[in-house]
């Protein structure tokens, strides 16, 4: 029954996706802010001594539920109205209600995005199996891409489950055989481990991170083997266009580094959705 009711009223998938999209965006706006912070402390933990003194301080805990959502400047809890998605920050007009501490566009357009991106899924493969795996795809890359915008890193705890998730999602939807998925993961994974070897063979620097490896082994997971060319030459010409363009308009180094993750997380995007249109389009043109 619900099937046959969401199948037959796209429309209204659309609209429930895309109020969905904007809860789980103003989640994701959660991971991005925080996990960058939790990996660090981490990090920090490790890198002691045992017998630190400051080992056995407690510190409050700091993870994606605790402490709640509060302003960075004066501290005061958000309140429940306050975090609305896309409309909070409208009503706000831009800032805290407290002490009128601008607050960053990049919420409302983190939300905004992560709406519009799930009911366009909706929309392209109507109710199915798929769409849920496919949302679930959607939100980790754009998490992703905003970490390592940010910070350049992409963390295990996002690219390993995004991989581990892809070869599930094929297993039990069969979209594409098992065995390409795996393949996928594979190479995409080595042919970016040469990249980078043969690159720091020949310049002595390195061009990227594992943290890439294992996001295009997660494409690959996904999306089969077949399409790892496509995403690589995608993500290759983006990334091209915007570090020249980057170059010229805000005089960013040549030497300085460039993410990469958001390449290949929009090219990976491209090419669930158009993917095997284009390489058909490309096979018949030549």
């Amino acid at each position: 029954m619900w099937y046959a009711f969401w199948a037959n009223s796209p429309t209204l998938l659309s609209a429930t996706c895309l109020l969905l999209g904007l809860v789980i965006g103003s989640f994701l706006n959660v991971v991005i802010h925080r996990l960058p912070k939790m990996l660090e402390a981490e990090w920090q933990q490790n890198c002691q001594p045992e017998d630190d003194s400051t080992h056995t301080l407690l510190t409050p805990p700091y993870n994606l539920m605790t402490p709640g959502s509060h302003c960075p400047q004066c501290e005061t809890a958000i309140q429940a109205w306050q975090n609305i998605p896309l409309l909070s920050y409208v009503l706000l007009a831009g800032r805290c209600h407290l002490c009128k501490t601008r607050i960053s566009p990049r919420y409302p357009l983190v939300e905004l995005s992560t709406g519009l991106l799930f009911a366009f899924l909706s929309w392209h493969f109507g109710w199915s199996v798929q769409l849920a795996g496919y949302l679930a795809f959607t939100a980790v890359l754009i998490a992703l891409s905003c970490i390592d915008a940010d910070t350049q890193l992409l963390p295990d705890s996002l690219t390993l489950p995004l991989l581990w998730g892809g070869l599930l999602f094929n297993l039990i939807t069969a979209t594409i055989p098992l065995q390409d998925a795996v393949l996928g993961a594979m190479a995409g994974y080595v042919v970016l481990w040469l990249v980078f070897h043969g690159f720091k063979l020949i310049t002595g620097k390195e061009g990227m991170g594992y943290g890439d490896f294992k996001l295009l082994a997660a494409l690959g997971a996904w999306l089969g083997w077949s399409m790892l060319p496509l995403i690589i030459l995608l993500s290759s010409l983006v990334g091209a266009v915007v570090g020249i363009a980057l170059i010229f308009l805000t005089k960013r180094g040549r030497g300085q580094p460039l993410p990469f993750g958001p390449y290949l997380a929009a090219a990976g995007w491209i090419t669930l959705l158009w993917g095997k249109d284009m390489v058909a389009w490309y096979l018949h043109g030549y």
